[in-house]
């Protein structure tokens, strides 16, 4: 069954991020909020279908975590989420004023994705790590968040099972140094239903939870320590929540 739902959340993915890319393709003409506003109806609509083909509920908690301005809208800023699966590469996007995600470069090389990527000022970073990437990344970022926009990046740069060992790499004490913004971390439980490198796919509720602000300007060591610490204690509790109500979960 796990793997049967696997290929109907599958087919329905790529189904439906082609359908989306295809129609909505004359917006690339138009301005960069056109590209965010059809991204975030491509994002609702596949949390649906996820919901539909694979039994994975939704929410979104914390949002009041995301700094504000005095008109009520989201301040620039970092959010630094745990990644355990492909669900949190696009279900933020409907719940953020005008979101950012730092992805690899090879996704925008990707042709008609990667534009839709580019139009909306996502930002790449390369694999090289060299000196040149690195300030390119920052200058992109720092534009970023004086518009005004929440960037999204993933500390540990790639997927992580259940219960495996944090790797947080140095890239986003480098961020949090050099953008002088507040930083919200991010914990979840995806890889419960979304299992990497799997097949896969479990009915229950996917939680994602935005923690309380770590205040710009602060001790990058000390900011990092507290990262992983509230992250990984999170995303632990959530893990373990979902189990205990969700007994048909694997171990």
């Amino acid at each position: 069954m796990p793997k049967l739902r696997a290929i109907a959340a599958n087919a329905a993915f790529y189904l439906n991020v082609i359908l989306w890319m295809v129609i909505c393709s004359p917006i690339l003409l138009g301005p960069r909020n056109w590209t965010i506003s059809a991204m975030k109806g491509w994002a609702k609509s596949t949390m649906w279908l996820t919901r539909l083909t694979a039994g994975i509920k939704w929410e979104i908690r914390g949002l009041e975590n995301v700094p504000r301005n005095d008109d009520g809208s989201m301040q620039g800023c970092i959010i630094a989420c745990k990644h355990q699966s492909t669900w949190e590469t696009f279900g933020l996007l409907p719940y953020l004023d005008d979101p950012a995600y730092i992805l690899k470069q090879e996704l925008m090389r990707i042709p008609l994705f990667g534009w839709y990527c580019a139009k909306a000022g996502m930002i790449s970073v390369e694999r090289s790590k060299s000196a040149q990437a690195l300030r390119t990344m920052t200058k992109d970022a720092k534009k970023a968040v004086e518009q005004n926009r929440q960037l999204i990046i993933f500390p540990e740069g790639t997927r992580q099972a259940v219960g495996a060992e944090p790797d947080y790499k140095s890239g986003v004490a480098h961020m949090y140094k050099q953008l002088e913004v507040p930083m919200v971390p991010a914990g979840l439980n995806s890889g419960l239903f979304w299992p990497r490198r799997q097949g896969k796919r479990f009915p229950g509720t996917l939680v994602i939870s935005l923690l309380s602000a770590i205040p710009a300007g602060g001790d990058t060591k000390a900011m990092r320590a507290e990262l992983q610490e509230v992250i990984e204690s999170e995303s632990d509790k959530l893990v373990s929540e979902e189990r205990r109500s969700n007994p048909a979960l694997p171990s």
